[in-house]
């Protein structure tokens, strides 16, 4: 049979809507946690904790430098076939084992223990780094096993329009809850908020294990791999996928947009306490804001991907991004903040609906140069750049905050100085990274028409 586009499918290829909706609370609970986590983490131990933010900064370095470790080594030891391949499937037992303790690990993160200085920097450290141990099997075979079941690229742009509608609205109802809870100088309303979102969260984890059952073809197809092909190391496999020019740029550019993104979203509630002076629960408006702004224009850009491309998707709207973060240097009440981040929300869901399936397609391009599936590596692989993010994170934000000798006091009225550095890492540093994106990929991406048709034949014909 054949997709919408002409391309021939067999039964076993086509994915049904149900387990596009089930891994759309996957990638509700990564977003979730990752955006939860840049967002408050760094606040809450620098401000509400009261540790010197170069202790903070550092354990955000620390963070970093072992993620960057352990996703691509989790991602390479987990990606082959074991003794209950056959039966349970390559990826889904990973993701079953992992779904709970990240979020133990993410409860505990906000309940640090009242001793001194070194003691909660040494707790930081552990517990946020056992976090991510799980956090990083999961999110590699959430990941991997997207673009194992969905294979066609009308099953991708399909898949993921129903994703992002799973994980835009999951986003918005979670979104809303923590700034209702959490309080300025209350650092029991954290542990709160963060004990009612992991409730929530475990309950989504019922919902994608309904989705993520493995077909026999599938099974085969994993241990086949693995019986026809030479095995291997991780430091090959890397170095065959960075020699894929285009796996190399859209890296670069999903490695951006996640920096990008971490830092903004770790900024806000700086801003919103120290340049808007108002309460965090005016954080509900805004987020609202956002996800509205990225829910209407969905169906657009979806649309727009599909008469022209994700190429030119990607491009067009890491420029918008990059404008829409500029006003944040001058703007200073909520309402103009709401507006612009509204505005900020429509270029956003365009590049999300195309980012995860051109990573795809690169793998896809990876495959074929392997002879052999590796998307758990491979996801890991990018999981060891996407840890920049945290590193730039904590980086930039320590650094102007002793630059502009940022005042941690929960009520502290900052200096003149200080706020412009907070305006600096909320907007004017986010809105250079996303120029760079629409640039890197105009010049360099290549994977689209007869070359990406040609690659997707030589894949069907390995059998991959």
């Amino acid at each position: 049979m054949k997709d919408e586009n002409g391309t021939e499918t067999s039964e076993w290829e086509i994915a049904s809507t149900s387990k596009m909706i089930s891994y759309g609370f996957g990638y509700l609970i990564i977003n979730f946690l990752l955006t939860t986590y840049s967002r408050i983490v760094f606040y809450f131990y620098e401000v509400e904790i009261g540790l010197p933010v170069i202790y903070v900064g550092l354990a955000f370095v620390i963070f970093a430098i072992w993620n960057m470790v352990n996703d691509p080594l989790l991602g390479y030891l987990t990606d082959k076939p074991l003794k209950w391949t056959k039966r349970w499937g390559m990826r889904a037992p990973w993701i079953v084992i992992s779904s709970f303790p990240i979020l133990i690990f993410y409860l505990l993160i906000f309940m640090p223990p009242n001793e001194n200085i070194l003691i909660i920097f040494l707790f930081m450290v552990i517990i946020t780094c056992l976090f991510d141990t799980f956090f990083s099997i999961y999110n590699d075979h959430v990941y991997g096993g997207f673009t194992n079941q969905f294979r066609t690229e009308y099953e991708r742009r399909k898949g993921f329009g129903i994703i992002l509608i799973v994980a835009g609205f999951g986003s918005m109802f979670l979104g809303l809850i923590p700034p209702l809870i959490i309080r300025y100088g209350d650092r029991n309303s954290f542990i709160l908020a963060a004990l009612i979102m992991v409730i929530i969260l475990m309950l989504c984890n019922i919902f994608l294990f309904f989705g993520i059952k493995e077909s026999e073809e599938l099974k085969e197809m994993f241990i086949r791999g693995y019986e026809t092909s030479e095995e291997k190391s991780f430091l090959k496999t890397m170095k065959i996928a960075l020699k894929r020019k285009n796996y190399v740029v859209i890296l670069i550019a999903y490695t951006t947009i996640i920096t990008t993104q971490t830092l903004a979203q770790a900024s806000q509630i700086y801003f919103i306490k120290d340049v808007l002076k108002v309460p965090y629960t005016y954080a509900v408006f805004i987020n609202l804001a956002g996800v509205i702004g990225f829910l209407i224009s969905l169906p657009f850009w979806v649309n727009f991907a599909k008469n022209h491309g994700f190429k030119k998707t990607l491009i067009l709207c890491t420029f918008l991004a990059a404008i829409s973060y500029i006003p944040t240097l001058w703007i200073t009440t909520i309402e103009e903040r709401v507006i612009f981040t509204f505005l900020g929300g429509i270029p956003y869901a365009g590049y999300t609906v195309v980012i995860m399936p051109m990573a795809a397609d690169t793998m896809d391009d990876v495959a074929v140069e392997l002879g052999r599936r590796a998307e758990s590596t491979l996801a890991g692989i990018r999981m060891f750049f996407f840890r920049v993010a945290f590193l730039v994170q904590g980086v930039v934000i320590m650094v102007i905050h002793i630059a502009t000798a940022y005042n941690p006091d929960p009520n502290a009225v900052q200096t003149s100085l200080a706020i412009w550095g907070i305006r600096v890492h909320t907007g004017l540093i986010p809105a250079i990274l996303m120029f760079a994106i629409s640039l890197i990929v105009y010049k360099w991406y290549d994977l689209t028409g007869e070359r990406k048709e040609s690659m997707l034949k030589e894949l069907k014909a390995k059998g991959l």
